[in-house]
């Protein structure tokens, strides 16, 4: 099997994004462009990657945490036949070179594998496009009479004649190293742009007689790129579509395709129910017959079997059990561990604590820090004190125990099991088993007591 080297163009200035962040790191789908490249790059198991970044641009190679990286800057920046020219050193004699592009996210690793079979040390095989609109690409140009491929000419190289040709390059290409090394140091820059283009080499293909080859993807967006938030928009809108179409393939029920957001991996079982305008971020793993209502927003979550998530919910870094309910508007944080059954209600917070099996925090509860046990009952309002200003303390809440309504415990405390606490209580000693525990004002009438009432204006 021949050598693979990979390089990736992305010193792209990005002037019609608006930004000062490089182009290549703004996000489709949760993560930069560059990241969507690189993980179909590593698929292909090259023997090495260098990415070609430009001039001011170093938080391209600090944003992206990839010690594989070969990083080869651009300095200055004159044009894609320059830019590949900087990564000579880092390409064998032998082997094939595949050239990718920062801003191209979406090419499939199946299309880029046939490109690559296709390519041997004596033929170049270049990635090409019919498009109905084929404005801003550069044009393929092949021979009248055999067909072949003979020239690629930019469009503002282009004649009129020539810009009404709808076969695209779309920079993708697989080049022997060999003649990389021949033909790189001998592009000239005479052309409107004054820049070394890279699809000149096909001209010296042509002079030399190396056989040039298409490969074609199965879909037009897989060559779509980036140099515009709207351009960004579209391609993220693509991206979605395609998940929410293999999730409904895979028999996940979607109450509208068009309407879910999937910023990572998303894994379900069966007979899995997802509502209107949910994000899912990182991993999530939801279990069978787990269903999630509207606009919940999950990151990196795991979900057991029968689970309920109500709409407005935000669960993330946690682990959910089987048959819990989950919200309305619950907020699930970092650290979280629900056993089966536990039920989670409306306005409640829970962070960084496990919850035993068969629990419930049913209304506007804080929880923080706290190990509760099974079957315990937590009453509406009731609060966890974990934060003495410096510190966080330990809330621990044995099994059975029965907590009033606008209860305030105040850690480090342990509500032994069997515990009742009565409502409106401050709780600031452990408690005994099986005890009714209270801390409240001794509640007083006041015989004759008159509410103050305000003068009048006309009074003054």
């Amino acid at each position: 099997m021949q050598k693979l080297n990979i390089v990736i163009l992305a010193a792209g200035l990005g002037k019609r994004m608006y930004s000062a962040l490089p182009k290549v790191l703004h996000q489709l789908a949760g993560k930069p462009l560059l990241s969507h490249v690189l993980d179909t790059a590593h698929a292909l198991l090259p023997q090495t990657i260098c990415v070609v970044y430009g001039h001011g641009d170093e938080t391209i190679p600090k944003t992206i945490a990839d010690n594989e990286l070969i990083w080869v800057k651009q300095e200055p920046q004159l044009g894609t036949g320059h830019a590949l020219m900087q990564s000579l050193p880092h390409l064998d004699e032998k082997g094939v070179t595949l050239v990718l592009y920062g801003d191209v996210p979406l090419t499939r690793v199946e299309t880029l594998k046939e490109l690559i079979t296709a390519a041997s040390s004596e033929n170049l095989v270049l990635l090409t496009v019919e498009l109905n609109e084929p404005s801003g690409y550069g044009r393929i140009m092949r021979d009248v009479e055999t067909g072949k491929i003979s020239a690629i000419v930019e469009e503002k190289d282009a004649s009129l004649v020539q810009r009404q040709i709808h076969e695209v390059n779309t920079g993708i290409m697989a080049v022997p190293n060999a003649r990389l090394h021949d033909w790189l140091p001998r592009l000239e820059n005479k052309n409107a742009q004054k820049e070394y283009y890279l699809t000149d080499i096909v001209a010296m293909a042509t002079t030399v007689g190396v056989k040039i080859e298409a490969a074609h993807p199965c879909h037009t967006w897989e060559v779509l790129g980036v140099n515009s938030k709207v351009q960004l928009a579209v391609l993220e809108r693509i991206y979605q579509n395609e998940f929410a179409n293999k999730l409904l393939e895979q028999g996940v029920t979607l109450a509208d395709p068009a309407r879910i957001d999937i910023r990572g991996q998303l894994d379900c079982g069966k007979d899995v129910e997802i509502d209107i305008n949910c994000i899912f971020e990182g991993l999530v793993k939801l279990g069978d017959g787990v269903r999630v209502g509207a606009h919940s927003i999950l990151k990196n979550v795991k979900v057991e079997v029968d689970t309920t998530i109500f709409p407005f919910s935000l669960i993330e870094n946690a682990d959910i059990g089987k048959n819990c309910r989950i919200g309305p508007f619950s907020r699930i944080r970092p650290g979280t561990r629900l056993a089966n059954k536990v039920h989670v209600g409306n306005f409640v917070e829970v962070k960084n604590s496990s919850i035993a099996i068969g629990s419930k925090a049913n209304h506007l509860s804080y929880i923080g820090d706290t190990t509760i046990g099974k079957n315990v009952n937590v009453g509406a309002g009731t609060i966890t004190c974990n934060y003495d200003g410096a510190n966080k303390h330990q809330t621990i809440i044995e099994d059975n125990v029965f907590i009033g309504s606008n209860t305030q415990l105040i850690a480090p405390v342990k509500v032994a099991k069997g515990s009742t606490i009565g409502a409106g209580s401050t709780i600031t000693r452990d408690t005994p088993p099986e005890e009714l525990t209270l801390s409240r004002a001794k509640q007083m009438s006041i015989a004759g007591w008159k509410r103050p009432v305000k003068k009048e204006k006309d009074e003054k």
